[in-house]
């Protein structure tokens, strides 16, 4: 019987860093395809310590939809716009 999602969520939490950031990428490769550029370890390492910030509290992380509108902002599109 396949894993369900929870599971498979559950078992990543019990993984290194790294170890689940190179199974998003490999997901990412499997369904995408290869044009994205790999990440180098060091850029990779940043990725991770950042992302400890901010589940950790020491960094307060800024809201999708916040980053959103100040994009919108830059390039000049409307809400609606992809």
């Amino acid at each position: 019987m396949p894993m369900s999602l929870d599971q498979i969520v559950e078992e990543t939490r019990q993984l290194p860093e790294d170890t689940v950031a190179e199974l998003i990428d490999r997901i990412m490769l499997a369904r995408h395809g290869s044009d994205d550029v790999p990440l180098s370890p060091v850029l990779r390492e940043e990725i991770g310590r950042r992302a400890a910030d901010i589940r950790s509290g020491r960094e307060p992380g800024v809201d999708g939809e916040e980053v959103m509108a100040r994009a919108r902002k830059i390039v000049g599109s409307s809400p609606s716009c992809p």
